[in-house]
């Protein structure tokens, strides 16, 4: 059985990529996007979605209230909080407000895709009727605490243009000017964030020669 999923975050490069991540995730698909808590608001109504991934920081309000609103209207779609936002305060907000998951950005689809399935288990797994306390625990168990995230960003890079910067690593080269057109950002831009995943083991460089003779830095995603 898929699951549908509404995406709401108001970068719509960011949500593009978590749309992707989700697709490509089986047994999931993706029912609509939202760039705001109200537009979230009303999809979560018209398309009952079974799994929402929201956003803390929305243009009018907060992921945290949106997730208040969707409980308080009775929806019982599984929450997954997708944010750069690492305040223990927002945290225990969103488990307070019933999230079943808290994940910080910048991730990896496969990072996601845990997640999804880790919910999916937690629901499917106490069926109808009495639950046993097996079931319940698994259910519960789903519950993530903390969120846990690589080293803080430096000053002067966002967790959002580093999301879509690693998005366009493969198993190809890339060098920083071609990662800065794709992304939209400077060549300089692009490679401090470039060479930021270089430092933590994120990404792998090396070096081409060209015709001239002048070496060029080449980045490549590292597995795992």
């Amino acid at each position: 059985m898929t699951r549908d999923v509404l995406v709401v975050d108001d970068d719509f490069m960011v949500a593009r990529i978590h749309a992707r991540f989700v697709e490509l995730t089986d047994g999931f698909a993706v029912a609509g996007t939202a760039r705001t808590g109200a537009e979230a608001l009303d999809l979560a109504t018209d398309l009952e979605p079974d799994l929402v991934l929201l956003d803390v920081h929305l243009p009018d309000l907060s992921g945290i209230e949106v997730l208040r609103r969707l409980r308080a209207a009775g929806s019982t779609a599984g929450v997954v909080m997708v944010t750069a936002e690492r305040d223990a305060d927002v945290v225990r907000a969103a488990l307070r407000g019933g999230a079943m998951q808290y994940l910080v950005k910048p991730f990896e689809q496969t990072d996601l895709a845990a997640r999804l399935r880790q919910v999916r288990q937690a629901l499917d797994g106490l069926g109808s009727g009495d639950a046993d306390q097996a079931a319940i625990d698994r259910a519960f168990g789903a519950v993530a605490p903390a969120p846990t995230a690589g080293p803080v960003m430096p000053k002067g890079l966002s967790p959002e243009t580093a999301e879509l910067v690693l998005a366009t690593l493969s198993s190809d080269d890339v060098s920083a000017g071609e990662c800065a057109e794709t992304v939209g950002v400077s060549r300089v831009t692009a490679r401090r964030y470039l060479e930021y995943f270089v430092a933590h083991d994120r990404a792998e460089v090396r070096l081409r020669y060209g015709a001239t003779g002048r070496p060029e830095r080449r980045y490549r995603r590292v597995a795992g």
